[in-house]
């Protein structure tokens, strides 16, 4: 077949995945999409492929363990299978999850050409496996789809030996594109009980894997001057039973649970909070978008999002409780000017990512992979 290759397996990919597959259908180029199934489920997955109008996935799969060695290998085994019949040209990979990375190996161990978008961003702290799995597909990409200049300078320092291209960050573009969509068809503001709140999420596995710091979390939205709406993760809602949190925290008179959330409604309540408060890399980009720009505090230790922090939309507050409630009160307390633009692009990476790609593709610089001729 001889087609580009798409792959996604969450619905951080999904999302920025979908301005890419929309530039290749308007501009006519064949490609296959693949859903690697890392997350499998509907509220996970198939719920933001039809939000976003994307098409069906060509190829779907689900991978029903947890273990990161297993999940990892089993996507190995299941896209080398897969590229072995539909023989790509090139596989364009997103983000830093275990799927990304999974998906990227198969490639290389085939002789297939990857194309890693978000390419470049580092939080220099080892002890997160999306740092691992960002650097290893860096270096065994043949393109880097950089999204500022300092991810493309992080590249050039380990001398990736790939093409490097700074495009903007395709969630920009679809923050842009699906905000006022969002308006008109979510209702999810009627069903949230506080007039003003902060929206939160924490997922990451240094975070909710540890009984210490998610107690502390617990304990910050608990006591926070400001009510929170929190959308659960499946991973923290297992985590906050396992380790006995659960039952206050369901309690509490200014906490308003929510199940995992459509698109549209998350980008609505994006837009009608107060401020974000969360550990997530993509939150920290989408909320600079010129039609959000939002205060975020992040709960981590450091950030492979700098570009947010210096333009002032970001805050690397920790884990602390007192650090994450100090935080909260000065960001009710202060008045924020933001950049009228983002630092991760104009809203046109998709397109831009694209043309790169049709330019290499006419140029016969990208051919099928000599080891599936």
């Amino acid at each position: 077949m001889n087609d580009i290759v798409l792959i996604a397996g969450t619905r951080p990919e999904i999302i920025k995945m979908a301005p890419i597959v929309k530039a290749f259908q308007n501009n006519s180029i064949p490609f296959v999409f693949v859903h690697c199934g890392q997350h499998y489920d509907y509220n996970m997955s198939q719920q933001f492929i039809e939000e976003l109008g994307l098409p069906e996935p060509d190829y779907g799969f689900k991978i029903k363990v947890y273990s990161p060695c297993v999940q990892t290998s089993r996507i190995i085994m299941i896209l080398g299978r897969l590229m072995e019949k539909v023989k790509p040209r090139l596989v364009l990979v997103e983000g830093d999850t275990n799927g990304v990375l999974a998906s990227a190996l198969a490639a290389v161990k085939l002789d297939v050409p990857v194309g890693h978008v978000e390419a470049g961003l580092r939080s220099f702290d080892l002890r997160m496996p999306e740092e691992h799995n960002r650097r290893l597909v860096d270096h065994a990409s043949t393109y880097l789809f950089a999204p500022t200049d300092r991810a493309r300078k992080n590249l050039e320092r380990e001398s990736v030996w790939g093409k490097i291209y700074v495009t903007g960050n395709t969630v920009i573009d679809a923050v842009m594109q699906h905000l006022p969509i969002a308006e008109k068809k979510s209702t999810i503001l009627e069903k949230i009980r506080f007039k003003e709140f902060a929206l939160v999420t924490a997922h990451r596995t240094e975070n909710v894997d540890d009984p210490v710091v998610l107690r502390n979390l617990v304990e910050s939205f608990v006591e926070a001057p400001v009510p929170i709406v929190y959308p659960l993760h499946p991973r923290t809602r297992k985590r906050l039973r396992q380790h006995k949190l659960w039952r206050n925290f369901v309690s509490a008179e200014n906490v308003q649970i929510l199940p995992p959330l459509g698109y549209f409604d998350f980008l609505l309540l994006m837009k009608g909070c107060r401020m974000i408060i969360t550990d997530s890399g993509g939150l920290q980009e989408e909320a600079t978008a010129p039609n959000l720009r939002k205060p975020v505090l992040v709960t981590r230790l450091s950030t492979e999002r700098p570009e947010a922090v210096e333009n002032g939309f970001a805050k690397v507050v920790g884990v602390d409780k007192h650090g994450i409630l100090d935080a909260i009160e000065r960001t009710l307390e202060g008045k924020f000017d933001f950049p009228q633009f983002s630092p991760y692009g104009d809203g046109n990476a998709g397109s831009k990512i694209v043309g790169i790609v049709l330019e290499e593709l006419n140029a016969g610089n990208i051919e099928s992979a000599n080891s599936l001729q």
